[in-house]
């Protein structure tokens, strides 16, 4: 009997405790769910008597360590720079471990001691990364067996609310952690290759440099570059191409109204502002204005900003109610904390809300002296807001991923991601039966 530890029970488990519960007696494992938060750990591991739920406190080495010890293979579900400590435990005690997180610095530089221990150390298994990576490499591996030689690669993904859910100006609900929302691009100079030139957009005019996508049936999207795109050419292959971009999609309108933020210093986390708890919604956006006696938080703004009096920006920063006198309702707090407040307020998903997952794939290729290109998506809804898309698709992924390292489908020790064929073809298979498929077509290729 195999024993799996998931360590984090936050939303994006849920799809993952059904997944390795409805495969439990069939596969004879059993699990332990823990949480700093017993009750979220209680609320995942119901329904199942192979599955118990713990309090543990993961920066508490012993308990850390006592809880890795009974496991077979280790999920961490944890923020991103919590992994690192978790997975020197699993190559200590030669324990296979599993996240959805981006491989770190520290997280690449376990590989050697992993292969000494046989240890599988799997991340970028949610859906971006994770998905992307799966979906992306199976149409490049099918590119270059026929011959071709890649010249455009473009992938995007967009966690939003879907169509019947969408009820307020921006198009947007939040279906994940809102702190990353609020920091996005907010790591340094997003890096990208266009046409043989290296490109780079700051933060403070990313959400200005964006690009709209046409994806049937479900209309027109806008996306901004993400993170840095360069490391994928050698990820992937790819490291002659001319042309190489990821990014992230919202609804049109959305990157130019989250400039404002952006623009004002309020997406800021390095400082504490002061006077926080008396704060009001409307005092918090004047905090970046420039003083005028005479002139209102709406006029300072648009004057600052150029923003046109009849311009949609100000239709979707009213109905946020950011000039409302509303208490922010911290004590404490950075300006990207108290936007994060201020936004959880209007962009929470009702019980009945849906979301949706977008992922959307270009291919530019020559083959054989013509030049082709081939457009991927996948499009996935949710159920409610407790049975998110969000969460079918970075739990399904993570747990075929457990459940194939445990059955030794997959077997070679290290740190990896999911670019070969003997982790993509499988996984791919199974989401398919999940009913989370990509969709191609040629389309008429176009350059730059």
């Amino acid at each position: 009997m195999k024993h799996i530890l998931l360590i984090g029970a936050g939303r994006s488990t849920k799809s993952l405790v059904d997944y390795l519960t409805k495969h439990a007696e069939d596969s004879d494992w059993t699990m332990t769910v823990c949480d700093r938060d017993l009750s979220l750990a209680q609320k995942r591991a119901s329904g199942s008597s192979r599955i118990e739920a713990i309090n543990l406190d993961i920066t508490n080495d012993d308990s850390r360590r006592g809880a890795i010890a009974k496991a077979d293979i280790v999920i961490s579900m944890l923020p991103a720079h919590m992994h690192v400590p978790v997975a020197k435990d699993c190559v200590e005690m030669k324990k296979h471990m599993v996240t959805a997180s981006y491989v770190s610095k520290e997280m690449e530089a376990l590989d050697e001691a992993a292969k000494e221990a046989g240890v599988v150390l799997m991340n970028e298994i949610g859906v971006d990364p994770g998905i992307d990576h799966l979906s992306a490499m199976k149409v490049l591996d099918e590119i270059r067996d026929k011959g071709g030689e890649m010249k455009i690669f473009e992938s995007f993904t967009g966690g939003l609310v879907a169509p019947e859910s969408d009820d307020n100006p921006w198009g947007y609900k939040f279906s994940w952690n809102p702190r990353n929302v609020v920091l996005a691009g907010a790591g340094g100079a997003v890096k990208f290759i266009q046409e043989g030139k290296y490109k780079y957009i700051p933060h403070h005019q990313l959400f200005r440099r964006t690009e709209f996508i046409e994806i049937p049936e479900y209309g027109r999207f806008e996306g901004y570059a993400n993170r840095d795109s360069l490391k994928y050419r050698s990820v992937y292959g790819l490291e002659n191409i001319p042309t190489i971009f990821r990014g992230t999609l919202r609804r049109p309108g959305f990157c130019r109204a989250w400039d404002v933020f952006v623009k004002l210093g309020m997406t800021d986390d390095s400082y504490q502002l002061e006077g926080v708890s008396e704060m009001t919604h409307r005092s918090f956006i004047n905090t970046f204005l420039a003083y005028n006696e005479n002139d209102s938080v709406e006029l300072k703004l648009m004057h600052y900003l150029q923003i046109p009096q009849d311009s949609e920006l100000m239709e979707k920063l009213e109905w946020l109610g950011i000039f409302d006198n509303t208490p922010v309702g911290l004590d404490e707090a950075t300006p990207a904390q108290v936007l994060q407040k201020i936004l959880e307020k209007k962009w929470a998903m009702k019980p009945e809300d849906k979301d949706m997952i977008v992922m959307w794939h270009k291919f530019g290729f020559s083959l054989n002296g013509e030049d082709k290109m081939i457009e991927s998506h996948m499009v996935r809804k949710g159920k409610n807001a407790e049975d998110t898309a969000m969460a079918e698709t970075v739990g399904l992924p993570v747990g075929i991923a457990t459940r194939m390292i445990l059955q030794e489908i997959i077997t070679t020790p290290g740190v990896h991601i999911p670019i070969t064929k003997e982790i993509y073809e499988p996984i791919l298979a199974e989401l398919a039966e999940e009913g989370i498929t990509f969709t191609e077509r040629e389309v008429p290729y176009k350059g730059y």
